[in-house]
């Protein structure tokens, strides 16, 4: 049954020690062993799913109990891993790093406890030695609800350097299972918004996963390991599988034409969470995806549009040249149909962005700057729209070196909670354009507003 699937998670004392590395060739190694693996990421990070999906050949999702609350965790865990021999999450940040202020939320420990997985603690362990012990002691106690199954130690730097580590970690009772060498080969490049994604790296991308493959099959236990998964046992209730259909209840599809809602994709556009798709799909839409640096034109009988966020900032000379793209969705907006953009949704929606002409939907220019804007936000719509009636709360995450500087003509989208509340977005018409990423399955309702104005406008 799913709700006893072998699962683990892969943790970290702090970001940088090589969770991605481990995850992924985990991942990697266990689908060569003919594993049905089912790849997940804690938080809101669209990136390193990328990279899990081309390691197990199956969509990696994100578990996110801020964006989604703790009580879908464990539906939207299974929902995913239907069918698949074992789990692996990758963790984000620390282990015990959430939600600014909001204690635990949004952590990895909270994950691991919402599905009661055992954890494996990756520690880099280039510049200590018996230390560690005293590290791992730290982190194992700290929450007993946590269950830490075992180290890999990672840049290790010589036989005597692991024995010292195996010494220490034996004092306190820490099974080591794995031992991973300074390695270049694994390495993935990154810019201001961390790795880059998939889709811009082609076969580069598929180099460093089965590099990450070898480097955990050689250096890692993948029998204990798997044995480690096996012993996590049943879900806790609750944790039924999510499903569109379901989340819609109780209110099924219109009757009525199919619309066609049309998805930005390509490496311009590769944040999006899956549910998005399903959702849409079960709210009774045709889903078809198109890549604006390509087609010069939106699907056949496009009647909705969704943005969601990337690089438009890494690709805005190609999105320009895109001119007859750019007056097709000018003119899309013009008519009044639904558009949804999220963060580079926004920017491509501007008038322009670095001074080069956008769609020019929203009078309103951006730049890039050198500011990193970056959190989780508690936002309430401050204006109808087609996404969401005034007063309707959701959360976001905000991810972002860029600053729009608006005009006239819109209302805001979003009143952002908190310390020094503010408001954010755009919505003109049937346009909602915001720098919130959102997680619509939290807010199922989302989709079927949106479905119905698409086949109503």
């Amino acid at each position: 049954m799913v709700t006893s699937v072998p699962r683990l998670v892969v943790a970290a004392p702090a970001s940088g020690s090589g969770k991605t590395t481990v995850a992924t060739g985990l991942m990697a190694a266990l689908a060569a062993r003919g594993r049905a693996v089912s790849p997940h990421k804690v938080g809101p990070d669209y990136i390193d799913p990328g990279y899990h999906t081309l390691a197990a050949g199956r969509t990696g999702r994100n578990l996110d109990a801020y964006l989604c609350g703790p009580e879908l965790i464990g539906p939207l865990f299974t929902h995913a891993a239907r069918g698949c021999d074992i789990a692996v999450v990758e963790g984000v940040m620390g282990l015990y790093d959430g939600a600014a202020g909001e204690g635990e939320l949004g952590s990895t420990a909270q994950v691991a406890k919402l599905l009661r997985a055992p954890v494996v603690l990756v520690v880099d362990a280039s510049a200590q030695s018996r230390s560690v012990a005293a590290l791992v002691h730290g982190f194992a106690s700290w929450d007993p609800e946590v269950r830490i199954g075992g180290v890999i130690l990672n840049k290790v730097a010589s036989d005597r350097h692991e024995e010292l580590l195996r010494e220490a970690l034996e004092s306190v009772g820490a099974p080591v299972l794995g031992v991973l060498r300074r390695a270049t080969a694994v390495s993935t490049p990154s810019r201001h918004l961390g790795l880059v994604p998939v889709a811009e790296r082609g076969s580069a991308a598929v180099d460093a996963v089965r590099a990450m493959a070898a480097l955990v099959s050689q250096g890692c236990d993948l029998g204990a390991l798997e044995a480690l998964a096996r012993a996590a046992g049943p879900l806790p209730e609750g944790s039924a599988p999510w499903t569109p259909a379901s989340a819609l209840h109780p209110r099924p599809p219109a009757d009525g034409p199919v619309p066609t809602v049309a998805v930005a994709g390509g490496p311009a556009f590769t944040f999006s969470y899956a549910e998005h798709t399903e959702l849409l799909t079960a709210a009774g839409a045709e889903v078809v995806t198109f890549d604006p640096l390509r087609d010069e034109q939106l699907p056949e009988g496009t009647a909705g549009l969704v943005i969601g966020g990337g690089f438009p900032e890494v690709y805005g000379a190609e999105l320009s040249a895109n001119e007859p793209l750019r007056d097709a969705i000018a003119g899309l907006a013009r008519r009044g149909a639904p558009v949804a953009a999220e963060c580079a949704g926004l920017l491509y929606l501007c008038r322009e962005l670095d001074g080069r002409p956008m769609c020019g939907v929203l009078d309103a220019g951006a730049r890039m700057t050198e500011r990193l804007t970056l959190g989780y936000r508690d936002a309430v719509a401050v204006s109808d729209s087609v996404l969401a009636e005034a007063g309707t709360r959701m959360r976001g995450h905000e991810f972002h070196r860029t600053v729009v500087e608006p005009g006239a003509g819109a209302a805001p989208a979003w009143g952002v909670r908190g310390p020094k509340p503010r408001v954010e977005g755009f919505v003109h018409q049937g346009v909602h354009a915001s720098y919130l990423h959102t997680h619509w399955a939290a807010r199922p309702g989302v989709a079927r507003r949106f479905v119905e104005r698409c086949r109503t406008s």
